[in-house]
């Protein structure tokens, strides 16, 4: 909310008619805020937010539907559209997720190397390297990793680990092989 800084800058000397059109906000909502700056109808949801973040933390499993009943039997009543709300907001999810689904789309055409041919064999050490970017969820967000394997050892030379999928992902995993 804004009206925190129109006050601080009033304080200072700025006048509200000033911070109001140079924020571009009207000077009578302020007013009103000033005037009870925390309403019931905040007031209310937060206390509902409380409810729904308590039973969120004693059964993470549960999605909004659960945590409304929880929140109703610890006294604060709400509908579902407003516990989802609530919950959308904090991004307090169930811990078993619904199951993503991709774009719809068709792949594109495979993307085969001329040198290899689908013969995975090699006459010697460092004659054929093969490389893969994988993608892993974690609790932080996504994970990228990029190893390379020697097909005559069938042992990975080079790996590289990284919080996003850049080509220097690909790169310092050569450098490291």
């Amino acid at each position: 909310m804004i009206y925190p800084l129109v006050r601080e800058l009033a304080v200072d000397g700025i006048a509200v008619t000033v911070t109001c059109r140079v924020l571009k906000i009207a000077r009578q909502p302020y007013y009103r805020w000033l005037a009870d700056p925390v309403t019931t109808s905040d007031l209310t949801q937060a206390h509902r937010a409380n409810a729904l973040f308590d039973a969120h933390r004693d059964d993470p499993e549960f999605g909004y539907r659960l945590l409304v009943d929880e929140a109703a039997a610890n006294g604060q009543p709400m509908t579902a559209r407003t516990a989802w709300a609530i919950c959308s907001t904090n991004g307090w999810w169930s811990a078993f997720g619904k199951p993503r689904r991709g774009k719809g789309g068709r792949p594109g055409p495979p993307v085969h190397d001329d040198r290899v041919n689908r013969v995975f064999t090699a006459e010697a050490p460092n004659a054929v390297w093969l490389t893969d970017i994988t993608e892993h969820r974690t609790a932080e967000g996504k994970l990228y990793l990029c190893a390379i394997k020697d097909v005559h050892s069938n042992r990975i030379v080079g790996y590289s680990i990284d919080s996003r999928m850049k080509s220097r992902l690909a790169v310092t995993a050569l450098d490291n092989a």
